[in-house]
């Protein structure tokens, strides 16, 4: 158990590592608002009939106290990669509700969407942080193995992170995150990586969100140290990007 002085630390850690958000690179910030806009629903024009999607969608997963402006940079990297703004979405959520009995059921929902306006068989989930646990509990416990080909978690609290615990008393989400929690302990029971989905995760021993730093790998996923990086820096990185970019080609 934490001392009151180590929650205070804590809370102060995650409270300035989740407000950095905004400070993305520019690139990034600079293309937040119309992305944001325009893709946080599903909505976007289907493929003309008979026309077989190029890609996999990706459906982006932001993480805890942030929106789909997070994006900016890998949306704008997978586009010059020759993906149509069509294949690429944004699932935008409340993320201060439950992981298992809220979130990952709205994620499903939304999956079945991108699937139905696309036609695509499968989706690839690219989450980061908080968006990680919800990605995986759909994929190991809501049907989405069946619909998911490649998932990625940047700097992924999928072991649980002491820092949690500072809002975990008021906070669904934060107690999801906390080590041992229901969720985390679920999704690490058995099988970590289970299906014929491909799972990536990439993590940084710099990142002062995620306590534990090896928190992020999972057993059976292709690990990726990405460095010193902060827990935000990841979504802006282009050797992250460059890696993600190459996971979803495999």
């Amino acid at each position: 158990m934490l001392t009151v002085r180590q929650r205070l630390l804590a809370l102060l850690t995650l409270c300035l590592a989740l407000l950095a958000v905004p400070g993305l690179p520019a690139r990034a910030a600079g293309q937040a608002a119309g992305q944001a806009a325009g893709r946080t629903t599903g909505h976007a024009a289907a493929p003309a009939a008979g026309q077989a999607a190029a890609h996999d969608p990706v459906v982006f997963v932001h993480g805890y106290n942030a929106d789909p402006g997070v994006w900016g940079s890998l949306r704008e990297d997978l586009r010059a990669d020759g993906y149509a703004d069509s294949e690429l979405f944004s699932f935008g959520y409340d993320t201060h509700q439950s992981v298992n009995e809220v979130l990952a059921g709205r994620l499903a929902a939304y999956v079945d969407e991108v699937r139905r306006q696309t036609g695509a068989a499968r989706v690839d989930l690219v989450a980061h942080s908080f968006g990680s646990l919800l990605t995986r509990w759909y994929v190991k416990f809501g049907g989405g193995g069946a619909y998911t080909d490649h998932w990625v978690s940047l700097a992924g609290p999928n072991r649980g992170t002491s820092t949690a615990w500072a809002c975990a008393l008021w906070d669904q989400a934060c107690r999801d995150m906390t080590p041992g929690s229901y969720v985390v302990k679920n999704l690490n029971s058995g099988d970590e990586t289970p299906g014929a989905v491909k799972y990536a995760t990439f993590w940084s021993n710099c990142d002062e969100v995620i306590n534990p730093d090896d928190s992020v790998p999972l057993t059976g996923a292709l690990n990726t140290p990405v460095g010193c990086l902060k827990h935000n820096d990841l979504l802006g990185d282009d050797p992250t990007s460059a890696g993600v970019r190459a996971f979803l080609r495999s």
